[in-house]
């Protein structure tokens, strides 16, 4: 149970599963064109992913934390999937990847979704956390 419990916080597994799922998805994503463009699409996806999951939560933390009122909602978020439409854009476009647009639109959603969540659970938590301090 313990051997688990280590493996779900292991920052390496989070990393290898955003490499898997999202290199995959992006060789889907550009199997129509020749070889190994959809590989090269696939390696070049998931090495973001992996990278883009090691840094996401920090980033997010680091504004959430920071960032008064409304602005501490919406903000980290924002910024979240601002940098990784660019970082995603802009590598993708340089590896010459066909299909820029079905490649990136999954991970993105993935990075919206997780940013959002993640975001509103340490603002609740920080709420939380200041009315029983308070």
């Amino acid at each position: 149970m313990k051997q688990t419990q280590q493996a779900i916080k292991s920052t390496a597994l989070h990393m290898a599963v955003a490499f898997i799922a999202m290199g995959g998805w992006a060789t889907f994503a550009n199997v129509a064109h020749p070889m190994p463009q959809p590989l090269i699409a696939g390696l070049v996806q998931g090495t973001l992913s992996a990278l883009i999951t090691l840094f996401l939560k920090r980033m997010i933390e680091a504004l959430s934390a920071r960032l008064p009122g409304s602005v501490g909602w919406w903000l980290p978020p924002l910024a979240a999937l601002a940098a990784s439409l660019t970082l995603l854009t802009s590598i993708h476009w340089l590896a010459g990847t066909p299909e820029i647009a079905r490649t990136i639109i999954v991970p993105l959603s993935v990075t919206g979704v997780y940013g959002t969540l993640y975001n509103l659970t340490l603002r609740r938590s920080a709420a939380a956390n200041n009315q029983s301090g308070a």
